[in-house]
């Protein structure tokens, strides 16, 4: 008999519905319970939410053993998110997990096909060989669908409950555990209690620092910053500050998606979030991940006060900023905050009684950013670069002086020399299909 409740560290499991409907199928097919015909509409249940979390996250093939893998590298307990940070461990640990294993080998065993037979059905039999014909999921990528279905054959073919924890201590080793450990990128948000959750984003641009053209200094410095940060050694928080369209943005999505596989995770936070801060800073200071908090075109008028908040969050505060925590922002203004010419010239408000102090409050967010990064618009001939790169990536056969004439009247009227009026130029032209 399967006794879930003899789990020591993998229960409690969210989405687990399924797995204890399934598992009174089971137990009741094992023990012969006369009671079982009549529980039919039990398989029914189980087999519409397996097709259900198919579609939801994208899963194909053995859908009882997806389901089961699914549950198992999202589940955050003492033994893997250890095994995410050492791999193997020791300890009486292993012995609690190798029980729980046990347990779970027993599911991964049984024929589901057997229940096919007993109630006169066949959807079991489609359920371990499904095809999903669906390309997109709703919930995860590729990449980490492929990595699931992988990982369920894998622990199917485990011959004792000893290699199937070996396979899963691997599996966190090298993607992590639960949701932090299987995505890129987050968000803040609030659940119903009013409770501040990290939310993964599905759903992100596969943008390549290669794929900015020119800018290269730039780029260098912050490749070195975010190289520092993720080998573990001393590394600033960092500003990307200058013209709008220059690729800013698009440089902290090329960083991400360069040093994803080093364990770079980025966490996008708003303005109105900074609130949020010290509990999105407590639920990540522990985990083995180094983490950015991207701040988007970061920037405050005088009425503002949410920079003093933030400048106590990234440095000043009595608790010290964990080592795996970096903040980088993107902005147009160098110095985060409005200033006036009053405040350049020093020249004294009727309201202000020590105007050097006013412009030092405004100056000291931005100071407390270790690298600060400029971004500026192309001159005409850089935009012209641009331009031709982009037009040879994309395959615009126009010839080059028809493609300058029209690249510098579309700048006049969309936005000037920069790399995103450059692109949008590009766009154009494919939309027109040239």
């Amino acid at each position: 008999m399967i006794n879930l409740k003899e789990c020591i560290l993998y229960r409690d499991f969210e989405h687990g519905e399924i797995l204890e409907k399934m598992t009174e199928l089971i137990n009741g097919y094992e023990q012969e319970d006369p009671s079982l015909k009549e529980k039919g509409s039990l398989l029914f249940d189980c087999a519409s939410g397996l097709v259900e979390n198919a579609g939801l996250y994208g899963f194909s093939g053995n859908l009882w053993h997806c389901y089961l893998t699914f549950l198992l590298v999202n589940h955050e307990n003492a033994f893997s998110t250890a095994s995410e940070i050492r791999g193997a461990v020791k300890g009486s640990i292993n012995e609690l997990a190798l029980c729980d294993f046990e347990i779970f080998k027993q599911l991964y065993d049984f024929d589901l096909t057997v229940l096919d037979r007993f109630f006169g059905v066949s959807c079991c039999q489609v359920l371990c060989s499904f095809t999903n014909t669906g390309t997109n999921s709703k919930m995860y990528n590729s990449r980490i669908r492929d990595r699931i279905c992988e990982m369920s054959v894998t622990l199917a073919r485990a011959s004792t409950a000893q290699e199937f924890m070996d396979d899963m201590v691997q599996f966190y080793k090298d993607f992590g555990v639960g949701k932090l450990g299987l995505h890129k990128a987050f968000r803040v948000a609030h659940d119903e209690n009013d409770k501040v959750v990290i939310q993964p984003i599905t759903r992100i641009a596969h943008v390549q620092l290669e794929d900015l053209v020119g800018y290269e200094i730039p780029k260098q410095k912050l490749i070195e910053n975010t190289e520092a940060f993720v080998q573990g050694r001393k590394a600033n928080n960092c500003l990307l500050f200058g013209d709008a369209g220059t690729g800013k943005s698009s440089s902290i999505k090329g960083i991400l998606n360069r040093y994803y596989d080093q364990g770079l995770r980025i966490i996008e936070v708003y303005k109105h979030q900074f609130q949020d801060l010290n509990d999105v800073i407590a639920q990540i200071k522990n985990r083995n991940y180094k983490f950015i908090i991207y701040m988007d075109d970061l920037s405050f008028e005088e009425f503002e006060i949410e920079y003093k908040y933030l400048k106590a969050v990234i440095e000043g505060g009595l608790e010290k900023k964990p080592d795996n925590i970096l903040i980088y922002a993107t902005s147009n203004r160098r110095h985060l905050v409005r200033e006036k010419s009053s405040d350049k010239l020093e020249i004294m408000d009727d309201n202000d009684l020590h105007s050097s102090d006013t412009v030092q409050e405004k100056l000291s967010l931005v100071y407390r950013f270790g690298v600060r990064i400029y971004f500026g618009a192309p001159n005409k001939k850089e935009f012209q670069n641009i331009v031709r790169v982009l037009a040879k990536r994309y395959g615009v056969t126009m010839p080059d002086d028809e493609l300058m004439l029209e690249a510098n009247k579309w700048e006049l009227s969309h936005g000037g020399l920069t790399g995103r009026t450059a692109q949008q130029f590009i766009d154009y032209i494919l939309g027109r299909g040239k």
